[in-house]
């Protein structure tokens, strides 16, 4: 059975999950705001458990700046809907944050799989 928290309880894990992010790779991210929603939007999948909305770190040049901070999207409702405890909601948080900065960086879906971060 699923679980329920509040949403102010499921922030903190975001940011528990953002400050687990090593300081070496921490300091190189930028121009990047994390967002908590309920849901994934309309046009995607019901269970997307986050979403990263940019561009790459490997696909920029001196042609995008200055632009508008890239989004990682956090999906509360799916996470929420796949796990049945606190612990494991925990752990499934920090895979898809780590998983999100990680396509900032230009790492992609088959590589996080084989990470463990899929």
């Amino acid at each position: 059975m699923p679980i329920d928290i509040e949403p102010e309880r499921f922030d903190e894990l975001v940011d528990r999950a953002l400050d687990g992010i090593p300081d070496e790779l921490a300091g190189l991210v930028r121009n990047v705001v994390v967002l908590v929603e309920d849901e994934p939007p309309e046009h995607e999948p019901d269970d997307l458990l986050g979403l990263y909305d940019g561009v790459a770190l490997t696909e920029r040049d001196s042609s995008l700046l200055p632009q508008l901070p890239d989004r990682i999207f956090i999906f509360r409702g799916p996470l929420l809907d796949m796990c049945e405890s606190e612990e494991e909601l925990v752990e499934e948080v920090r895979i898809t944050v780590v998983h999100e900065v990680a396509h900032h960086f230009g790492i992609d879906d088959a590589r996080l799989h084989e990470l463990g971060y899929a």
